[in-house]
């Protein structure tokens, strides 16, 4: 990626090429950027139309507005369940809950990702790589060595030979990461990690964007383990509140996208 300046090549190459007019769907809010590309086009004598489908050019960008923002990735939490909520069943298996289908597109999400994350206890239970081997699927693959796998992130000491190697071994507080992350131009940051790591990003009102694939199947038993595991509300007046963005169906399974609150770049 290029370093952001006064002007990018782009805006050169729009004014060398005699284009006559520009649609922009919204300004980059990065402060190095400000609108300097836009005002060189007009100054050059091009019409340029800013906030034409500003709302899905805004969705579409989420991420990367966020981080401008914020300095912070956007933080997408992923948790796949049954019916009733349950992660692992009491002997903790929990592979596999959902289908190859969801498996496929959890792959396609670390692809979209620049870092995905897991705790310290699932590198030890489960040894994940991590990677996006199973997307895109090899029919759709132009040029296979051109796959790029997301940084990994362990929050804790990922034991020596682990799958998860080479990766950046963090103790400390989930702000003091997502500050790190952010400097080190992670935009999106996939959390994977067990009911522990997800309550700990969901109290600390980390997460921006909630995938849960939910499967037909039931524990039927209230012994199996949850979504989160940690302290909730104590009322229902309390309950987390946000919005469904997104269901869709995947084999037999569901995949429902939800954002905190109301606002599109909440901070969760």
């Amino acid at each position: 990626m290029q370093s952001p300046g006064p002007t990018g090549p782009c805006t050169e190459a729009l004014i060398a090429a005699g284009v006559a007019r520009v649609v922009v769907g919204i300004e980059d809010p990065d402060p190095q950027v400000a609108g300097s590309g836009i005002a060189r086009l007009r100054s050059a004598g091009i019409q340029v139309d800013v906030g034409v489908a500003d709302e899905e050019v805004t969705q579409q960008l989420r991420p990367y507005l966020h981080h401008r923002r914020t300095g912070r990735p956007w933080v997408v939490l992923k948790l796949a369940a049954t019916i009733n909520g349950r992660v692992a069943a009491p002997d903790g298996s929990s592979q596999w809950i959902t289908g190859p289908e969801v498996r496929a597109d959890v792959h396609r999400l670390r692809g979209e990702s620049d870092a995905v994350l897991v705790g310290a206890g699932t590198v030890r239970a489960d040894d994940p790589s991590l990677t996006v081997r199973d997307w895109p699927p090899p029919e759709l693959r132009i040029d296979p060595s051109g796959v790029r796998d997301p940084k990994r992130v362990v929050l804790g000491s990922a034991p020596t030979g682990a799958k998860v190697h080479p990766c950046l071994e963090f103790d400390g507080e989930i702000p003091d990461l997502l500050d790190q992350l952010g400097v080190e131009s992670v935009v999106q940051l996939m959390v994977e990690g067990g009911p522990r790591v997800a309550h700990a990003f969901h109290h600390s009102r980390s997460v921006n964007e909630y995938v849960v694939y939910i499967a037909p199947a039931l524990f039927a038993g209230g012994d199996a383990a949850g979504l989160f595991a940690g302290s909730g509300a104590m009322s229902i007046e309390g309950v987390w509140r946000g919005r469904f963005e997104e269901v869709v169906t995947l084999g037999g399974d569901l995949r429902v996208m939800m954002l905190p609150g109301g606002a599109v770049d909440s901070e969760g």
